[in-house]
């Protein structure tokens, strides 16, 4: 080893400059499929995410604050699959399989920052549907424009503030080897196994902030919805009790999908942790749920399939 870098272990410096990626399967000769199927999948999240966009911006009918969340979400899930699927996919096509020092930072920071703002946005999405349900008369008051925004504006601010500080907290361990992490991107916990140092107060750090920012809003969306199940209940009309539910299980299926996959991989006992488990539940949350959710919301909302026909309409016209 070279005498610049047996100073810098000497002082706990990080000397790993790239580190490598193991293949997403030991099958051989799959690896040319899981780039088509993952390809696929990726470009139908973006062209579904980009819909929702366009047509929640274009249609004057989707001007509320239900559709400025769902505008939100879906720009969302585009940086977020977009943080870690292009990386995926150059990988599937390349002996050397990996990421520079930097450039793992980058990703870590930016996957952390979307999905942390991802639950605070889809509790604030919740509270929207509780106050359109629950208090309608005091909705309009509410939910104005000021309070969608701010909503918006914590949500982000949550993402960056805290991304930022875990990215810092975990970049700064001594990396000296190995270098090979066994996921297809930067995630937190198979990046700590490969310090050079006792990383026990990292992962507390990791499980406090899950439990915070992950458990914390999904407590918050389920008592929303007892809420709104509560009143939904107390409604005399079996039309108006489908018609009101209908609302809300578009997003109530996100919020499944989502949290589902992210508290079994982030809030799982160590014991129970496994690399192979863990790749698919991340490939859920990063490109599933990105590509489930236009679909969801499309299929589930007679406004969103409304808005669709017209911008049809004027695209054939």
């Amino acid at each position: 080893k070279p005498n610049h870098l047996r100073d810098m272990t000497s002082r706990n410096h990080t000397v790993v400059a790239y580190f490598q990626f193991l293949p997403f399967s030991s099958i051989p000769g799959i690896q040319g499929s899981l780039f088509c199927l993952v390809l696929l999948m990726y470009l139908s999240a973006l062209v579904g995410n980009i819909l929702i966009i366009v047509i929640t911006r274009v249609d004057a009918a989707l001007h509320s604050p239900m559709y400025f969340f769902l505008k939100n979400l879906s720009f969302l899930e585009i940086g977020y699959t977009t943080s870690t699927i292009p990386q995926m996919l150059v990988n599937f096509l390349t002996k050397r399989k990996g990421i520079s020092f930097l450039g793992c930072a980058t990703q870590m920071y930016a996957f952390s920052l979307l999905g942390i703002t991802e639950c605070c946005l889809l509790a604030a999405m919740a509270y929207d549907r509780y106050m359109a349900i629950c208090h309608p008369l005091r909705y309009t008051t509410v939910m104005s424009w000021n309070m969608c925004f701010l909503l918006s504006a914590v949500s982000w601010l949550t993402g960056v503030l805290l991304a930022l500080g875990q990215t810092t907290f975990i970049f700064t361990l001594p990396y000296c080897g190995p270098n090979r992490i066994n996921h297809f991107f930067c995630d937190l916990l198979p990046l700590l196994k490969l310090a050079c140092v006792d990383t026990f107060k990292n992962e507390i750090a990791i499980y406090i902030i899950a439990v915070l920012f992950i458990t914390v809003p999904f407590l918050l969306i389920v008592t929303s919805y007892v809420q709104i199940l509560h009143t939904i209940f107390k409604m005399p009309s079996a039309g108006g009790k489908r018609k009101t539910f209908s609302t809300c299980c578009s997003h109530l299926v996100v919020v499944t999908l989502f949290y589902g996959s992210g508290i079994v991989t982030y809030l799982r006992p160590k014991a129970f942790y496994s690399s192979s488990s863990n790749k698919l539940l991340s490939l859920s949350y990063t490109l599933m749920s990105p590509m489930m959710n236009p679909l969801i919301y499309s299929l589930r909302n007679k406004e969103v399939k409304q808005a669709l026909k017209k911008l049809r309409a004027k695209n054939i016209n």
